[in-house]
């Protein structure tokens, strides 16, 4: 077994579900989500805690996963975690190509790339930095603004990914009542930055 799920072929999948994307550029586009258990950044913010640990969660056959994002209406599946790097996702990227699925990935980009994606959504984290090659290749940066700091931090990132990158500062849910003006107030001033937010948890849905 360990050799499968060093090969990518098992994975320790937290949940699967279909519904609508919530954040980011492609924000009400339908799709499967996968969530790949396994977090090793811990950002104390983090509203999917139960999926840092990888023993919590059953190891799956990645072809029955395949069958069942097979079902969905859908040819779009978002990889999401945790944090899917931590594992070879060569395997299921190229499962899913092979069933016409659209690929997306949502990583802190502080692990090794693997896989081929249609879209990468990097959303960095200061305590553990995203690697050169992920900068290199995002196609989407989403910098979580939870106090005024991160401000700065968006901006060293945003200096290191490519040009094609789409920027945007996304409130963290906690505090995105009283970090909303600020973030709207940064983006009019630094008009490269558009805004997302968490549309899912106001239509409430996954």
């Amino acid at each position: 077994m360990t050799s499968l799920v060093q090969q990518g072929e098992w994975l320790p999948v937290m949940e699967e579900f279909y519904s609508l994307q919530g954040e980011g550029f492609h924000t009400g586009k339908p799709a499967y989500f996968i969530r790949v258990g396994g977090c090793d950044v811990g950002c104390f913010f983090c509203d999917i805690k139960e999926s840092w640990n990888a023993d919590k969660h059953p190891l799956v056959s990645v072809d029955e996963v395949v069958k069942r994002a097979n079902q969905c209406p859908s040819r779009a599946v978002v990889i999401t975690g945790g944090e899917p790097l931590r594992y070879n996702m060569d395997y299921l990227c190229r499962r899913l190509h092979e069933n016409h699925h659209e690929l997306f990935l949502e990583t802190s980009g502080s692990e090794t790339a693997t896989g081929q994606w249609d879209w990468l959504c990097l959303s960095p984290k200061p305590d553990a930095p995203p690697t050169p090659e992920i900068m290199s290749k995002a196609n989407e940066l989403k910098v979580i603004i939870f106090e005024e700091k991160d401000f700065e931090w968006a901006e060293i990132c945003a200096d290191k990914v490519n040009e094609q990158c789409l920027l945007y500062l996304q409130p963290e849910w906690s505090r995105s009542i009283p970090m909303m003006q600020n973030i709207v107030n940064y983006a009019l001033s630094h008009p490269r930055w558009s805004v997302s937010i968490q549309s899912h948890k106001y239509m409430r849905i996954p």
